[in-house]
């Protein structure tokens, strides 16, 4: 379908490093097609196959830190990692109510690990963000069996510097994820009537104490007043009332969308 001009370019950019999505693009082939070309060069060149990546924890090379630190929020609250002998993909779940949040997530994703096909996957009440590599545990050392909430949860100390660095896009993920924007009521007695008063509030819900306390140091770190609330004798809510906490956060934060 297409003539030997258009494959030899495709091949002299494949050969100078230029990655495949790329090529594609410049080209106006299917990536499907452009891999074919590369697979069938290598071959006919005796070239031993190397998977590309761009991960900047085995490159390593310069990424995005402050997308990284949001992607980070969202995986703690919300993220997932499949690692298995033929499937490896990094899973972030978005409400189908914020598809402001859906794209977002997968912007992040492209940013921090350019190479890798992302995708979604529509499933009952939100969406499914999903990008393809097994390198998204050398970013997210966190990743292990079981729930988050059952096991460690720490930082490594590149991270920490990254979250030291962008605080507020870590906070970012964080509500964006497990947390929320809400207005509170409560009444009071004025004058022997009772009055209605609203107040906004941010909450972060999480089982996980490692979790909440990595929200809690960060949230500490920008000034922000917090307090913790329980659920059966267990810490669970984050909560930020206090009027100049909040009006920071809209800064920042604001509702989802």
């Amino acid at each position: 379908m297409y003539d030997l001009d258009t494959r030899q370019r495709a091949l002299i950019l494949l050969r100078q490093g230029v990655t495949n999505r790329e090529v594609a693009q410049q080209l106006d082939v299917p990536r499907g097609t452009v891999g074919w070309w590369r697979h069938e060069d290598r071959k006919r060149r005796g070239e031993p196959f190397e998977r590309v990546h761009d991960c900047p924890r085995c490159a390593p090379r310069p990424f995005d830190r402050r997308a990284y630190a949001y992607l980070l929020g969202l995986y703690l609250g919300d993220g997932h990692i499949v690692s298995k002998a033929r499937q490896h993909h990094l899973s972030i779940y978005c409400g189908d109510a914020w598809p402001g949040l859906v794209d977002e997530a997968e912007e992040a994703m492209r940013k921090v690990m350019a190479t890798s096909s992302t995708g979604r996957r529509q499933k009952t009440g939100c969406v499914e963000v999903k990008s393809y590599t097994r390198h998204w545990t050398c970013l997210f050392p966190q990743h292990g069996p079981g729930r988050k909430h059952e096991r460690p949860i720490v930082l490594e100390p590149w991270q920490q510097e990254i979250v030291d660095a962008y605080p507020w896009e870590l906070i970012r993920g964080l509500i964006h994820s497990d947390g929320c924007r809400v207005t509170n009521w409560t009444t009071q007695l004025v004058g022997g009537q009772s009055k209605r008063y609203e107040y906004p509030r941010y909450f972060f819900t999480n089982k996980s104490e490692d979790i909440l306390k990595i929200c809690s140091d960060t949230l500490t770190a920008v000034g922000i007043e917090w307090k913790i609330t329980r659920k059966f004798d267990d810490p669970f809510n984050i909560s930020v009332a206090k009027r100049a906490s909040v009006a920071l956060m809209d800064i920042h934060i604001g509702p989802k969308y």
